[in-house]
């Protein structure tokens, strides 16, 4: 049985107001990885058709959440950043990303400054997803052509994020 999009949303709207925290989170993770298995969203969403950039597939009037598909052009190494005070579900559709997440080692408490260190690293595959609740500190790679959603607490246009420099110890 194909799982599409409006069911996708329908289900994340059920998780969400069950749990907003990490179970709800999960439930929403799961289905997502299910999603990214269907060839019909990918080829409608994510295929070779669609136009680099990103684009808004779902925001929830109610909840907030919004579920982006970003497809992506050219090979980017991006840096260590968070989404603030809003979680992200990265799900891969086509090729790959490396995903590594960061732990801050200082306290917060010098303005400016943020000492970081790597975490972990892996990386995701089509239908893989991971999780960054908020204030995750994460950086992410990938190679031209890939294409993936991410799913957000809240337009993460709307709120502070924030940028770190490993090696120079900033934020």
């Amino acid at each position: 049985m194909v799982y599409t999009l409006d069911e996708f949303a329908a289900d994340c709207r059920t998780a969400l107001s069950e749990d907003e925290g990490p179970a709800g989170r999960q439930k929403v993770r799961d289905h997502l990885c299910r999603l990214l298995m269907e060839d019909a969203f990918i080829d409608a969403h994510c295929g070779p058709d669609v136009e680099p950039g990103t684009s808004l597939l779902y925001e929830d009037d109610e909840l907030g959440f919004q579920i982006v598909a970003h497809i992506m052009g050219n090979a980017y190494d991006g840096g260590p950043h968070d989404h603030g005070a809003s979680w992200a579900i990265y799900g891969q559709a086509v090729g790959y990303t490396d995903m590594t997440e960061w732990r801050r080692l200082d306290n917060g408490s010098e303005e400016g400054v943020a000492k970081i260190e790597k975490a972990s690293e892996y990386r995701l595959e089509r239908g893989d997803a991971g999780i960054f609740d908020d204030f995750k500190i994460h950086s992410i790679s990938y190679p031209s052509g890939a294409r993936f959603i991410r799913v957000t607490g809240v337009d993460l246009s709307t709120i502070a994020r924030a940028r770190f420099d490993a090696e120079k110890n900033s934020i």
